[in-house]
């Protein structure tokens, strides 16, 4: 158990990075699947819904636990939250085109295409960051 500790606060930014991502990601997964199935919400609107919630979690989970972020000023804050949103944004649009192609070209399954869809922007996240 000891070295299991030492691996883990080795490792610990890196443990919660891909911890909170995962969690992330399923958020965005089932808050899309939930307004698109369940309520009929057209599938673009449950997307950007679902894409606005999850980065939301991400800020708070990256500044909280990952990075442990300490803002001192509301500007400050207001700054760093509209930074992170910026450069998701990139990835919201690479994302909204993949869920028109795979949806409303393709004709594909809604979840199988967001599943897919998240796949790709998490190494695109990956990529801008």
């Amino acid at each position: 158990m000891k070295k299991i500790k030492l691996i883990y606060a080795r490792y610990a930014n890196l443990t919660n990075y891909l911890f909170f991502g995962g969690l992330t990601t399923l958020i965005n997964i089932i808050v899309f699947t939930t307004l698109n199935h369940f309520t009929g919400l057209n599938y673009q609107l449950a997307n950007v819904i679902a894409w606005f919630l999850s980065v939301l979690f991400a800020y708070i989970t990256n500044k909280r636990w990952v990075f442990n972020s300490k803002t001192n000023t509301n500007t400050a804050l207001v700054r760093e939250l509209g930074s992170f949103f910026f450069f998701r944004i990139l990835s919201l649009l690479l994302d909204v085109s993949m869920m028109w192609l795979g949806i409303s070209i393709l004709k594909g399954n809604p979840l199988l295409v967001k599943v897919i869809d998240n796949i790709v922007i998490i190494a695109a996240n990956y990529v801008f960051t």
